[in-house]
């Protein structure tokens, strides 16, 4: 299905990306807390309705 050659730079531009991420990732973590403060309980809440989505969907049988 994929050659060696295509594996191997595979791996490789994964390892790469992931790393030049959590560089990026570091580098605007003080403006994501100063721009993104209390986003968590957006993400909280959009979990909950999932969650009271599911348990509708169960105890509805």
């Amino acid at each position: 299905m994929f050659s060696t050659g295509q594996l191997i730079f595979g791996g490789l531009f994964f390892i790469a990306f992931v790393i030049l991420m959590v560089i990026m990732y570091r580098k605007d973590l003080k403006l994501h807390k100063q721009y993104y403060k209390g986003t968590i309980w957006i993400l909280i809440a959009f979990i909950a309705f999932i969650l009271m989505l599911v348990a509708v969907k169960f105890l509805s049988l």
